[in-house]
């Protein structure tokens, strides 16, 4: 019988994938991490801590997201205006 979150972790590890690419320390580095992350807690059968890390790994990619809004607009700032 298959965990009914197993298609959420799986969009979780997509979307954490996907927003890794522009990783500043390399698209490489962060694979290899979320890998080695959700290996780790492969074995979890808990539904309660699932939705935990569901949780947490969501967390994880708004402050990816702010941080690529961050950099951008650091960027934008950096070429129009004279500091």
């Amino acid at each position: 019988m298959a965990n009914p979150l197993r298609a959420e972790v799986i969009r979780l590890y997509k979307n954490l994938l996907y927003l890794g690419r522009e990783y500043p320390k390399g698209g490489d580095y962060f694979r290899d991490r979320l890998r080695a992350a959700f290996t780790k807690n492969k074995s979890e059968q808990d539904p309660q801590k699932i939705k935990e890390m569901i949780a947490r790994g969501e967390f994880v990619s708004r402050e990816l997201e702010a941080l690529y809004y961050l950099r951008k607009y650091r960027a934008m700032k950096k070429r129009y205006y004279e500091e």
